[in-house]
């Protein structure tokens, strides 16, 4: 299990990614209080003292709430782009200079042999990004918050031996939902979130031969659920030939619980 990863919790309410190798151990945003942070780490048997960096994707609470205190009590280093940190400084409170690092978007920062590759996404934040995690020929991809995924992202992204996918709703739900009708436009715009069938759609196009797991990540709690977002998925795959079981494996994620500390 040189370099593996777990998806501490994912959802509307909060997200937190971990991904380790033989040397280093990343946190990928802190959306959780700093308590509920260290039970998912405990969940999984790791030490939050240990990390070698916190990278956030961008300034929403659901993805910074721990930040702040994280790297205050662990002395922890933070990277983030500039807009992103000139967007969450106020938020997270004070992090001492010598802690913030600036990751710009679309570069690669190298610890030991694992490189994380920055990419933008289309989100209504200051500079949103996520990762792409390289080791020894195994590449895992984080992408959730984005309201479509286009040909630049899906170029990036494509043929991963792991995907955490964001299938954040269900558009007929959401239509039909209790949000007022500007929070509905909100994600169903560009720069809200992808549904479920648009997730399978973009999905169909960067799946490659190498892809095992592919994880249905930021499911909203009022849009959408586990079962249904697996068969949306599944279903719009299966009209374009790509049969789920057969070549990768589909796996949720869940809002409150990690899933298991897996190899790439």
């Amino acid at each position: 299990m040189s370099f593996s990863y777990s998806i501490l919790a994912s959802g509307s309410t909060g997200n937190a990614f971990y991904v380790e190798s033989e040397e280093h151990s990343f946190l990928v945003d802190a959306g959780f209080s700093g308590k509920q942070m260290e039970t998912l780490f405990q969940q999984i048997d790791r030490d939050i003292s240990k990390l070698s960096a916190i990278f956030v994707t961008h300034e929403h609470s659901d993805h910074i709430k721990g930040i702040g205190v994280l790297a205050r009590k662990y002395k922890l280093p933070v990277y983030a782009n500039a807009k992103t940190w000139q967007a969450m400084d106020s938020l997270v409170g004070e992090i001492p200079t010598e802690q913030k690092f600036v990751f710009n978007m679309e570069t690669v920062k190298s610890f030991g042999s694992v490189d994380i590759e920055s990419f933008g996404v289309s989100h209504d934040a200051a500079e949103p990004m996520f990762y792409i995690f390289h080791h020894e020929g195994k590449k895992l991809v984080l992408i959730t918050d984005t309201g479509y995924v286009s040909d630049r992202m899906k170029g990036i992204i494509t043929n991963a031996d792991v995907y955490v996918f964001e299938s954040n709703h269900d558009v007929q739900m959401l239509r039909m939902g209790k949000y007022p009708w500007n929070i509905k436009r909100r994600i169903l715009s560009d720069v809200g979130h992808v549904s479920n069938e648009d997730a399978a759609f973009a999905m169909s196009d960067v799946i490659g031969d190498r892809t095992k797991r592919v994880y249905l990540a930021h499911l909203s709690l009022d849009n959408n659920m586990k079962d249904l977002a697996r068969m949306s998925v599944s279903q719009t795959l299966h009209s374009r030939g790509i049969i789920v079981g057969e070549q990768f494996d589909l796996y949720d994620t869940d809002p409150k619980t990690p899933t298991i500390l897996t190899a790439v």
